[in-house]
């Protein structure tokens, strides 16, 4: 019977043992995989083009429009630099 014990016994610290290595395995991969995520979020923000300022089309053809009506720019000046603005 005391030979039943100890394999008992054995069994059951053999189970444990295994039961912890395989909660700390993944709980090494979790920590990896996030550390990886992390540095792919890093690595995709350092490689995208800082975001520049478009520009405002409309805020330009007013002041061209301005300085047609002051009488600084010809209509066809202004048409030119229009179409020219517009990539037309």
């Amino acid at each position: 019977m005391h030979l039943m014990g100890a394999a008992a016994t054995t069994a059951v610290v053999a189970g444990t043992a295994t039961a912890v290595s395989g909660g700390m395995r993944r709980r090494q991969q979790q920590r990896a995989m996030q550390e990886q995520q992390a540095m792919q979020t890093q690595q995709a923000a350092a490689a995208a083009p800082p975001e520049t300022a478009e520009p405002s089309y409309v805020e330009e053809l007013q002041e061209l429009d301005k300085l047609r009506q002051q009488g600084l720019l010809t209509d066809e000046e202004f048409a030119a630099k229009k179409k020219q603005i517009l990539g037309i």
